[in-house]
């Protein structure tokens, strides 16, 4: 889905919010509701008004991992993204260049055999293309460390050229972050809990707002060619299903936070239509044609115009409040990226 709207460039968030003035907090963003083709303008700390007791908020409590790291094939530089750790103890991997500016560019992956050096005496070596659908992402054996140890020691997390400078890890995990006890976690930040605070998640509780934790660890995303989503580890447990079902029965809203809550929760749907507890990976890909079973509402950062999350955006709140969502935001000059302003769709 493409949208017939321009971003200008000055609408991408270069920094977290927290950092652009004082005394400002991750829930200062601004956040644009659609119900149907009507808008309003709120700032996220109104959440808690814009959502009713009994209402369920389905939230991804995956990690960020620091996941760039620098190195070297032959006499070339690279920087390494790690995306998603197989079953086999392979990892998905992206190579990208260097741009000078302390990001990075899109370049040629393969061929398989490549070898990449990593600091501390690691080793990768690409084996194969992920899909048939392209050589951005390779299936990568890496020799001599732990994938985990070697992202804490000497990764960083993944940035992109619209951002103004590094940040910590701290500015990309998410109030709802639980370390796995395998050490992998998402590539990227689950970005819609970004603005979530502690004060804010017990304010919804106190009103009478239900959480149901998933897990859902993200891989990288494409920022040239915007790709429809990889397969992907996830897990909904046995407790939340049953949350999700009983605000369901009680006539609550089932609102996901992030794109990544809804491939969770819609994968774990069974045939009679109910959410089950599930685990392992999903391929599901939402689109208007698919439609959701069981989310009512999302919440959600703003996403480029031709990006393949539209899709999903579309199939929960139809195209009509989509194209007047997008039509608003640049005209209230809201702010794009993961350290931008929020989306809030509700029927």
């Amino acid at each position: 889905m493409t949208l017939a709207v321009r971003v200008p460039e000055e609408l991408s968030a270069r920094v977290p919010v927290e950092q652009r003035g004082p005394g400002l907090e991750r829930d200062a963003v601004r956040m644009l509701v659609s119900r149907g083709a009507e808008v309003a303008h709120h700032t996220f700390r109104e959440l808690p008004r814009l959502l009713r007791a009994g209402d369920l908020l389905v939230v991804n409590t995956s990690a960020t991992l620091a996941a760039a790291v620098d190195g070297w094939t032959g006499h070339a530089r690279v920087v390494v993204h790690f995306s998603t750790r197989g079953n086999d103890g392979r990892w998905a991997v992206e190579l990208r260049e260097p741009d000078g500016r302390g990001t990075t560019r899109a370049r040629a992956g393969g061929p398989a055999g490549r070898e990449v050096c990593l600091p501390g005496g690691v080793g990768l070596v690409l084996e194969e293309p992920l899909s048939g659908r392209g050589e951005r992402l390779w299936w990568a054996r890496v020799s001599g460390a732990g994938v985990p140890g070697l992202l804490r020691e000497y990764g960083r997390p993944i940035r992109y050229a619209y951002t103004e400078r590094d940040q910590p890890l701290s500015a990309y995990q998410t109030v709802f972050a639980l370390p796995s006890p395998d050490g992998t976690g998402s590539a990227e930040m689950p970005s819609a809990a970004r603005p979530f605070t502690a004060r804010l998640v017990a304010e919804l509780v106190s009103r009478g707002v239900l959480f149901a934790p998933v897990t859902l660890h993200t891989g990288v995303a494409s920022a040239e060619a915007h790709e429809p989503p990889y397969p992907e580890r996830f897990a909904v447990p046995g407790a939340s299903a049953r949350l999700i079902e009983a605000a369901r029965a009680g006539g609550g809203r089932v609102v996901a936070v992030g794109t990544t809550a809804v491939r969770a929760v819609e994968s774990a749907v069974d045939a009679g239509g109910a959410v089950r507890a599930r685990a392992g990976w999903t391929d599901l890909v939402v689109t208007p044609e698919r439609g959701v079973r069981v989310v009512d509402g999302l919440l959600t950062g703003l996403h480029e115009p031709e990006a393949s999350h539209l899709l999903m955006l579309e199939a929960v709140a139809g195209r009509p409040a989509l194209q007047r969502g997008y039509e608003a935001a640049p005209q209230g000059r809201y702010l794009w990226h993961e350290f931008g302003d929020m989306h809030l769709l509700l029927p």
